[in-house]
């Protein structure tokens, strides 16, 4: 018997199951909901000020690898010397320790012409006269006693040698080891470089004209508080000034001497850095055509007379320390818990420093990257 029941018409609902129709539309509600949950993400791009911050921390670290790239390069500077100097030496002794052993040698042959054993009455009968006699005991008693210290000599000369060679090894050794601390330190500074150099690349045109402004916001700012600073120095100033004036003259001589012999100094490194303005900054830098920051001060200060360490950590500790009040033009200021950063003060709350890669040597504020950016003031000489 055929089946009387009818086809059920496409779209409607049965049981609460959804045809294939309304399936398909709650299929491609899903999947846009999905699209949109993926897309969340979207929002944990960071703000400027996040690339920002994070650009110049890298900056900030580059620089301190830079310090530490210097100080291994300076090391290996003395060590290589060291070596060469260990070397030669050793070769000078290896060759007195030749001579030293051809002098045996020939004493050895001249024993074996005359015989080795001491003269005595066979010697005697051999001889063909007295004389003879008298000729060859004489030569055997000679050739003891110098053979006896050219021995001495030759343990002594061998012992040195042994001791120089030790040395030169040991030290081949240490210069190898700095060596590659230095390669270390060099790619620790090119792998931050490059790092804040994709991060930048990563900004829009948009983006970088918005960090431009921050920037410039941060400059206003940091000229702001140098000039604040410039007006408490000067009231400083002034007060001392008077109070001066009302000292006897012995007291004033006393006291300006000092000051008037570091001005002189100072103006001569000012001078130096004034002149480097817009060379480039280049980490490991010396002059006279780029500079890093430590590698400028110290340019500067040797053109003053004044022979100042190689890196920042080391400049820190090579002067007096004083207040950022009373700060004068030629002082060292640093910068940094890590004291990865120097310029030189130039008065005013200004400086000039070669600031970080793909900048310049400039005057800025030491406000720059803020008051707390600030470590300290050293006044050297």
């Amino acid at each position: 018997m055929a089946s009387h029941r009818k086809s059920r018409p496409v779209g409607t609902r049965v049981a609460g199951i959804r045809t294939p129709a309304l399936a398909m539309a709650a299929l491609t509600s899903v999947a846009l909901l999905s699209q949109s949950a993926n897309a969340a993400p979207a929002d944990d791009k960071p703000s400027l000020e996040e690339v920002e911050k994070k650009v110049d921390d890298l900056y900030r670290q580059a620089e301190s690898a830079t310090d530490n790239y210097n100080a291994a390069k300076e090391k290996t500077t003395k060590q290589r010397k060291q070596v060469d100097t260990l070397l030669e030496d050793v070769a000078q002794r290896t060759q007195k320790l030749n001579e030293a052993r051809e002098e045996l040698g020939s004493f050895a042959a001249a024993q074996y012409r005359t015989g080795a054993a001491a003269p005595g009455t066979a010697t005697f009968l051999l001889a063909d006269t007295p004389q003879d006699y008298f000729d060859q005991t004489q030569l055997m008693g000679r050739l003891t006693s110098r053979q006896k210290g050219a021995v001495d000599d030759y343990v002594t000369e061998q012992s040195a040698t042994i001791k120089k060679r030790q040395e030169a090894s040991q030290s081949l050794q240490t210069l190898t080891e700095t060596q590659s601390d230095l390669k270390t330190a060099k790619a620790t500074v090119q792998k931050k470089l490059a790092d804040a150099r994709e991060l930048l690349s990563e900004l829009t045109a948009q983006e970088k004209a918005r960090l431009a402004a921050i920037e410039r916001r941060k400059q206003q700012e940091a000229a702001r508080k140098a000039a604040e600073l410039a007006q408490q120095q000067a009231a400083a100033e002034k007060a001392e000034q008077g109070a001066s004036q009302e000292a006897t003259a012995p007291q004033q001589s006393t006291s300006t001497a000092p000051d008037s012999s570091y001005a002189t100094r100072a103006a001569k490194a000012l001078a130096f850095a004034r002149a480097q303005i817009g060379k480039p900054y280049v980490w490991g830098a010396t002059g006279p055509d780029s500079y890093d920051c430590s590698g400028l001060t110290q340019a500067a200060w040797k053109a003053a007379g004044v022979d100042l360490p190689r890196v920042t950590y080391d400049q820190v500790n090579a002067g007096t320390t004083v207040s950022l009040a009373d700060a004068q033009p030629g002082d060292l200021v640093f910068f940094y818990d890590d004291i990865s950063h120097v310029g030189l003060y130039i008065g005013n709350g200004m400086m000039i420093h070669a600031p970080k890669p793909g900048a310049y040597v400039r005057e800025e504020s030491i406000y720059y990257d803020g008051e707390s950016g600030i470590h300290s003031v050293v006044r050297p000489a």
